[in-house]
């Protein structure tokens, strides 16, 4: 891992790593159609009308159009009963023309998130959380069918290790922090790290001395949820950061009141990292290209009948 000169970080452009990602997923696409007249089918469920979950769900499904993958739209009412939902997930997952589904979180209270998720079949579940993918994650040599968007990377995608990948920097033998536990980030990055190779820690709100053992890290992974709380001096100089962190904080100078920062202080981190994601426009886009892959995978296996 070649570190870049001290006060010139790197910065991982997401957005074009991602723009580049969906132009191999269409041509893939595109390769489907011509020679198997079928595409990948991406079902995306939401239920109710969060203006901030109807905002994602858009965003996905303009994703799909881009690159040719069919969306099938299920728009469910706010009051719909648990049975109604999980009947809609069963016939989706029997469903030849949908090769993943997805449901959008949080779901309305009265709805039991995880009952609702452990009923996608796991060879649809693009998102990566069905607790069959989850542990084969996390067993020596056994393979999801699917990992989680966000850390996605190995052998078909991406994400956070993506980010890593398509950057020149090894992991193998490399010292990882993770900053967070979460089962969204934290606890999948962690195990992907170890699949890759490396020494990993996780940091965690009871961690004491969380600042020395980051300074220790070839590679940062940050997912805490807390505003810019690793500063420079907790850093190594030359380290890669990827920055999950997404926290809105009060900007008078902005329009909307307020800007998003990550969990690391970007500012003082360019002086000492090799390497960082800026916030926005570091990992999120990855996201998005990843449940695009995710369907890809999925469809590939059924469509041409090839498993990975």
């Amino acid at each position: 891992m070649e570190s870049q000169s001290e006060g010139q970080a790197k910065i991982i452009d997401g957005k074009a790593i991602a723009q580049t990602i969906r132009s191999e997923i269409a041509e893939e696409v595109r390769h489907l159609s011509q020679k198997y007249g079928k595409v990948p089918g991406l079902a995306v469920v939401i239920v109710g009308s969060r203006k901030d979950s109807q905002s994602y769900v858009s965003m996905k499904r303009k994703a799909c159009a881009e690159v040719g993958i069919k969306s099938v739209d299920i728009d469910l009412p706010e009051d719909v009963s648990l049975d109604d939902l999980i009947a809609k997930v069963h016939e989706l997952n029997v469903n030849p023309d949908v090769h993943g589904i997805l449901v959008q979180l949080p779901l309305p209270r009265h709805i039991n998130e995880e009952k609702v998720l452990s009923e996608i079949s796991i060879e649809k579940d693009v998102d990566g959380f069905h607790p069959l993918n989850i542990g084969k994650l996390a067993m020596k040599g056994r393979e999801p069918l699917f990992l989680p968007c966000t850390p996605k990377a190995r052998h078909s995608s991406n994400g956070c290790l993506e980010l890593l990948s398509r950057s020149g920097i090894s992991i193998a033998g490399r010292k990882a922090v993770v900053v967070g536990r979460s089962n969204i980030v934290g606890l999948p990055v962690s195990l992907l790290l170890l699949k890759a190779n490396a020494t990993v820690t996780i940091v965690h709100s009871n961690t004491p001395d969380p600042e020395t053992i980051i300074r220790e890290a070839d590679i940062i992974i940050a997912a805490a949820g807390q505003a810019m709380m690793i500063k420079g001096s907790w850093i190594k100089p030359g380290a890669a950061i990827i920055d999950v962190g997404t926290n809105a904080v009060d900007d008078c100078s902005k329009k909307s009141g307020y800007r998003l920062v990550g969990d690391v202080d970007f500012q003082e981190a360019c002086k000492v990292a090799g390497w960082i994601t800026p916030v926005p426009g570091g990992v999120g886009p990855m996201t998005v290209a990843m449940l695009l892959k995710n369907t890809l995978d999925g469809a590939k296996r059924v469509i041409t009948g090839v498993k990975d």
